[in-house]
């Protein structure tokens, strides 16, 4: 019960105040171990495909199992002297592993900055959100990337965080945290990662796994209750779901799209590659700046009744079984 508790109380003060920029977040420090465990890797292991692998899957284990291990142990020490300084500092956890907040934030910058008309001012903005190169999208071509990137992190950045928050706390949530963190980091098709990233990335699509179709099915129904078009939000969903190069990206992408009308998806260049990616949903308009800020409605709602859904699910566990 506690649990619950301590985890809507993150929810709700990352709504409130987000990820203040002077305040010490541990996902930067799970970035700082991720290079320095890579930097000592690629020093120890020859560098071959196979090796690379190996020494990928070694970051891939270490790295989550050291980040959930180390916030289970303090708070374990701290439950030992007092149940409210455990409490307090699950909370303060829960409210950083959670992203709705600054999630909307950095993506209402981009929808501001297009309707002012300042286009290269706005693809600066959106290179802090997408991987891909931006310094040749269109304007229509930043809102529907900022739309997708809002979409898919709904998932990663929310609606995932609180599955694991829920299901064991804030030491499974910075297990949650650092895979995703490694697959951002490492997680990529190029030359450099292309081997030694492949542990982190098919890690990334085990742990989003169920928190992705949850998150798909919750926005459909956002979708109705946000009053966009959610009949064509289940629609795109059972047809486009899977297409993408990702098992999981989609799941949300998709939903977004029909929600929206949009067509999303489509070729992209990542480090001066062209990759091409299916078509998501129907080109029904061209997107607008607007459509950002409807993203971030479905977000919203979306976040929500996820954290609804869960936190009941929880309480259930907790009346029946004791869990």
């Amino acid at each position: 019960m506690w649990i619950v508790i301590s985890v809507a109380i993150g929810f709700v003060l990352d709504l409130c105040l987000g990820d203040p920029v002077w305040m010490p977040h541990p996902v930067v420090w799970i970035g700082k171990g991720i290079t320095r465990s890579e930097r000592i890797l690629r020093k120890c292991f020859p560098k071959t495909s196979q090796m690379e692998r190996v020494a990928g899957v070694i970051l891939a284990i270490v790295i989550p199992i050291c980040s959930a291990c180390l916030s289970l142990l303090l708070l374990f020490l701290l439950r030992k002297v007092s149940f409210w300084l455990w409490f307090v500092l699950h909370t303060f956890w829960s409210y950083q592993i959670l992203a709705t907040r600054c999630l909307t934030v950095e993506s209402k910058k981009v929808c501001t900055i297009l309707q002012t008309g300042d286009l290269p001012k706005a693809r600066q903005q959106l290179s802090h959100l997408v991987g891909r190169e931006t310094k040749e999208l269109s304007e229509e071509e930043v809102a529907k990337a900022c739309v997708e990137t809002v979409a898919e992190n709904t998932s990663d950045g929310v609606v995932a965080p609180l599955l694991y928050l829920m299901l064991g706390g804030v030491p499974l949530g910075f297990w949650y945290k650092a895979v995703n963190t490694l697959d951002s980091m490492v997680g990529y098709r190029n030359e450099k990662y292309q081997y030694f990233g492949t542990a982190s990335a098919r890690l990334d699509d085990i742990a989003n796994f169920l928190p992705a179709r949850l998150c798909a099915l919750l926005m459909i129904l956002s979708a109705w209750v946000v009053r966009l078009d959610g009949k064509a939000a289940w629609k795109i969903f059972r047809r486009d779901r899977l297409c993408h190069l990702s098992p999981n990206s989609a799941q949300t992408e998709s939903v977004a799209a029909g929600a929206l009308g949009l067509a999303l998806g489509g070729s992209h260049v990542y480090f001066g590659k062209v990759v091409e990616k299916p078509v998501i949903g129907d080109d029904t308009r061209p997107a607008e700046p607007d459509d950002i800020l409807r993203a971030n409605r479905l977000l919203y709602c979306t976040s929500i009744l996820t954290l609804l859904l869960l936190g009941m699910c929880r309480i259930m566990l907790a009346l029946w079984v004791g869990y």
